[in-house]
């Protein structure tokens, strides 16, 4: 959503403050170049498939002079800490700086509703455009060639339910804890935890997946929208926090939702 000139300035970066990927960062440092900040959680799907966008740009238009800038705010203790939030970043193959905003300090200075959050400034600093959510990736990416002052073509959508044009089915609502049941979605996601002794385990649907590391991870992916079953068994000292569903095309849909 594109926001009025001038009328929302960039909060400075807190200090002291703990980075991944930097040793520090100063917002006032970043005077003439656009800088896209993100809020996102590890340990939350919708966040964990945001990033390949702003992987996608980081990588696309960092020497062009895009600063993108992640700010990990935590949802829980579950995704909280320097040591687990690092792991994740690595895991992740996220190489842009990262803020870790354990108490969610920075996260307050924008009010921030939720994840994931994006934030675009330009290079004075001003608020040109956000986007709260999933989606809005074409909008955020034609406003970033804008302040760069680009004519390239954005980038075709990673997955085709970001098209603009993509009908999408909206999902069975969110369910905590190893709920089984029958669903409609796109995509299934849990978010695990193994237990204090190694690593875990989670049957779904009778398929074992290994679970290694806290986070959100992908257990069922189906090419459209889809009614099925879901049948969760989890291992010993595996915590299942919630099971999430994302939504899908539309069967045989095209054209906006």
């Amino acid at each position: 959503m594109r926001v009025p000139a001038e009328t929302i300035p960039a909060p400075p970066f807190p200090r002291p403050a703990l980075w991944a990927n930097v040793a520090m960062l100063r917002m006032d440092q970043q005077k003439g170049r656009p800088v896209l900040i993100e809020f996102w959680d590890f340990a939350n799907p919708a966040s964990v498939r945001s990033l390949e966008y702003l992987k996608a740009w980081d990588a696309r238009y960092g020497e062009a002079g895009l600063r993108v800038v992640g700010v990990h705010w935590p949802a829980s203790d579950l995704s909280r800490g320097y040591e687990r939030v690092g792991a994740a970043i690595k895991r992740l193959g996220v190489t842009f700086p990262v803020l870790i905003d354990d108490q969610g300090a920075y996260r307050d200075e924008f009010e921030t509703p939720g994840w994931p959050a994006r934030y675009l400034f330009d290079g004075t600093s001003w608020l040109v455009h956000y986007e709260h959510g999933e989606g809005g990736y074409r909008e955020t990416e034609e406003a970033i060639l804008e302040l760069l002052g680009s004519d390239a073509e954005p980038l075709a959508p990673l997955r085709p339910l970001d098209d603009d044009d993509a009908l999408l089915a909206m999902p069975t609502p969110d369910q905590p804890g190893a709920w089984s049941g029958t669903y409609t979605a796109g995509e299934v996601w849990a978010v695990l935890e193994p237990g204090p002794d190694g690593p875990g385990s989670l049957v779904v649907d009778g398929e074992t997946v290994v679970v290694d590391h806290p986070g959100a991870y992908r257990l069922v992916a189906h090419e459209v929208s889809t009614t099925a079953e879901l049948v969760l068994e989890p291992g010993d000292g595996t915590v299942v926090h919630g099971v999430s569903f994302a939504p899908g095309l539309a069967p045989g849909g095209s054209g906006a939702a």
